[in-house]
């Protein structure tokens, strides 16, 4: 059997630029290359700074998770200086993390992945029609609705954090907000009319509290079918269609899942500090394995850079990895898919491939050994075993998500003391510090050395780096790579599968890697730093 080549140049409805080649055989894919063709400079630029050059230089590196990124950059000095956090501090951190994954939540949805579901291979099916009509791009009745109510969570942002994206509010020893009443009742009615125009309305077709009482995969099926508000809702209809459709027989992965955790106890994390973080966490951090959960260690983390377009260096952990250094732009000119054929470090845990995002989440709240103030929701510690990891599952995964986030935030918002302190002024001083938290997309670091008052290393390890990096050095897939593995292309000329895998990741290129023409190779600038 012959094999046949596909080149993806780019894939469409990703943050940046994505390509991707596949080998075939038979119509399926036996082979998977996913490339990062932007180079990311943000570590270079880093180097020499003051160290809070971080709360305004890595929340540019992307205009949808620039709030995590100040989050992991004012994390990563608190534990290096060894800051006090106050409970108001920690409760306006959470809110601008939950709030920026919230509005992520419809808008990827809507505008980046359903819109798949109307591409006229699935035709044929019957509910086909009924998905073009809501979840066609721009024309869809629901694309409509769901992409307007995606600006109502980040407009509680910007109460607290002045605006949004590119916000600097998080800083070493708290936030340099002080809401007052009318904010808090302001983003209570933001929050209030989000769950009326979209969540309850359009998604669910129910209460959030009827759907937060689904603890099975069997709970999920019959509460599709329980009433015609529930199986006609967006989230009704997306289950049924995605199973018609066979999206639960495609993208399975690497079956291992890395998440970093997020959203520090108000009363847990008072004194930050890197071994102190996992017991605070409310979103539980870990690594599954596929049969076993693992405590968190972030120094069992490694980058490799075999398959990349830096210099070879061995594979270290971010504080020992030296900043890249981009191979000679000769080097450039041919991509090498038996060598170097990306801007995208490959991280690994624990010599692992692993996935990051909101499945990895969801599949960490399943762990039985939880705390009482963690997350325990056992539905896709249910789902990972059967049906299985996806493309529905993991779409599945991070639309779920949806309802606890809100409760999270109107909670909160609730606890802010306007009487009490926000913000306790550190000392500076030099150390290491390590900030994580979960981005929409998943796990999202920033590791930093300081040395004698200024930034000496600074690393950050994106979640999009975790799913998108190419082979290791023992020629391991990235989880993407992996995901299209035995995926059956129906179409070479229109390679909707393809794509829907890789969406379902939610890629976010500018976040892994920033200005190399791929075409001619040729150097387009040169920057004196």
């Amino acid at each position: 059997m012959s094999t046949k080549e596909l080149n993806i140049s780019p894939v469409g409805r990703v943050e940046g630029d994505l390509d991707v080649k596949v080998f075939m055989e038979g119509g399926v894919v036996t082979r998977a290359h996913t490339q990062a063709a932007m180079f990311r400079g943000f570590e270079k630029i880093m180097e020499g700074k003051d160290p809070q050059s971080g709360l305004i230089v890595t929340p540019r590196i992307c205009g949808i998770c620039g709030g995590s990124h100040l989050y992991c950059a004012s994390s990563a000095l608190d534990t290096a200086w060894g800051t006090r956090l106050s409970p108001n501090a920690l409760l306006l951190r959470a809110l601008g993390q939950a709030t920026e994954t919230l509005q992520s939540i419809p808008r990827w949805f809507y505008a980046i992945f359903a819109t798949d579901m109307a591409n006229k291979k699935f035709a044929s099916k019957p509910l086909y029609d009924e998905v073009v009509k809501r979840f066609a791009a721009y024309t869809g009745t629901s694309f409509q609705t769901g992409v307007t109510a995606s600006g109502r969570p980040v407009e509680i942002y910007a109460l607290f954090g002045g605006q949004w994206p590119h916000s600097s509010y998080m800083v070493p020893g708290g936030v340099m907000c002080a809401p007052t009443l009318k904010d808090i009742t302001r983003a209570h009615a933001i929050l209030n009319q989000f769950r009326l125009d979209w969540l309850e309305t359009v998604w669910l077709g129910c209460s959030i509290e009827r759907y937060m009482q689904v603890r099975s995969w069997d709970d999920l099926m019959a509460w599709v079918e329980e009433n015609e508000s529930q199986r006609n809702s967006d989230l009704g209809l997306f289950i049924r269609a995605s199973l018609e459709f066979g999206m639960d027989k495609f993208g399975q992965g690497v079956g291992k899942y890395l998440a970093f955790g997020t959203y520090l106890h108000k009363d847990r994390y008072n004194i930050p500090t890197i071994e102190g973080r996992n017991q605070a966490l409310i979103s539980s951090s870990g690594f599954y394995d596929g049969s076993e959960y693992h405590v968190f260690d972030h120094n069992r983390i490694q980058e490799h850079v075999d398959h990349t377009w830096f210099e070879d260096v061995p594979p270290a952990h971010p504080w020992d990895q030296p900043l890249p250094t981009p191979l000679p732009s000769q080097s450039l000119e041919h991509t090498d898919f038996n060598g170097k054929y990306s801007w995208s470090k490959a991280p690994r845990y624990m010599e692992n491939s692993a996935e990051a995002g909101p499945l990895a989440r969801v599949v960490m709240n399943a762990n039985p050994v939880n705390m009482d103030h963690q997350i325990r929701d056992p539905l896709f510690g249910d789902i990972i075993k059967d049906p299985g990891p996806s493309v529905f599952t993991r779409a599945l995964a991070r639309m779920h998500e949806a309802p606890r986030i809100y409760e999270y935030i109107d909670q909160w918002l609730s606890e802010i003391d306007l009487d009490a302190e926000f913000y306790i002024k550190p000392e500076e001083k030099d150390g290491k510090g390590f900030g994580a938290t979960e981005a929409a997309r998943g796990a999202l670091a920033h590791w930093i050395e300081i040395e004698n008052g200024v930034i000496k290393n600074y690393q950050v390890v994106a979640p999009t780096t975790w799913n998108v990096g190419p082979n290791d050095s023992e020629g391991k897939s990235g989880p993407i790579e992996a995901a299209l593995e035995g995926t059956e292309i129906e179409d070479p000329q229109d390679p909707v599968e393809v794509g829907m895998v890789a969406r379902s990741f939610d890629s976010c290129l500018v976040c892994t890697v920033h200005a190399h023409d791929q075409k001619s190779g040729r150097e387009l600038a040169r920057f004196k730093l």
